[in-house]
């Protein structure tokens, strides 16, 4: 396999996440990362207000439209490339959302789990 080719955690290529809204560390619609990605943007999350409310509390503000860094705000039900760490945080708090295996980068595999990911594996068909 090509080394330019993402892999995701069940070791395909990775398949996009969304693009409406456009997510990714890169904003090219993968949870793709490299160096540059400090927070870790690897679980492809499909949100819930529950979460968002987690997140907000958390002082990660993900529901405000921020334009000038392309951030259209989020709504329950999209589906958005989350750090790693904000994920677990959720995970132990109850309220972590359901995630698209085939979107979620590899790398998640170094921190956390095939099993733990797979029991909040979404079979929800995809926006992107």
């Amino acid at each position: 396999m090509r080394n330019d080719v993402a892999l995701n955690v069940l070791g395909q290529p990775l398949v996009p996440c969304s693009f409406d809204p456009l997510t990714g560390f890169f904003r090219d619609g993968c949870c793709k990362t490299n160096e540059e990605d400090v927070g870790s943007h690897l679980v492809c999350a499909i949100v819930t207000d529950e979460f968002l409310q987690f997140s907000l509390a958390k002082g990660n503000d993900l529901m405000t439209p921020r334009p000038a860094y392309r951030f259209p705000g989020l709504v329950a039900g999209d589906q958005w490339c989350l750090c790693i760490n904000r994920w677990i945080e959720a995970v132990d708090a109850n309220c972590a959302p359901l995630i698209k295996l085939e979107s979620t980068h590899i790398k998640a595999l170094e921190i956390v789990s095939l099993d733990l990911l797979e029991q909040y594996a979404s079979d929800v068909g995809s926006s992107v």
